[in-house]
């Protein structure tokens, strides 16, 4: 599991759906929910959490993606498993782990060192806790 901490600085509502915009140092983060709790502010600080397996990783990339989430992050650490790697990014002050197939890590040549983008759709992102 990775965890980020970030500020609210815009949440959208429809119905029961809200798009909660972040600021995690400078860079904007989206997240998808059907619930808020009241606490949930513009300008509160939180703590939010995705799961390794659902942060993507782009080597190279250029264009554009659905993803409401991309952090340019560096990779410090990989470890190859019979079927999956695991991967430790940095991004600022934050350590993200995704996990990937061997076979992605091994296609794009994934190494230490390399620069990478991070990617997290909006519905993987959650908040855990509110920070007062």
């Amino acid at each position: 599991m990775s965890i980020l901490k970030a500020q609210i600085v815009d949440i959208q509502n429809v119905d029961n759906l809200h798009i909660v915009k972040f600021d995690f140092f400078g860079k904007q983060l989206s997240m998808m929910s059907l619930e808020l709790n009241d606490n949930i502010q513009i300008g509160t600080n939180v703590i939010l959490k995705t799961k390794a397996t659902s942060i993507a990783i782009a080597k190279n990339f250029t264009g554009e993606l659905s993803y409401s989430n991309k952090l340019n992050s560096k990779i410090i650490a990989i470890q190859n498993g019979k079927l999956l790697t695991t991967i430790k990014l940095q991004t600022n002050d934050t350590v993200l782990e995704s996990i990937i197939t061997k076979d992605s890590s091994l296609r794009m040549d994934l190494k230490v060192g390399d620069d990478v983008v991070a990617l997290i759709k909006a519905n993987e992102l959650s908040i855990v806790e509110v920070i007062s």
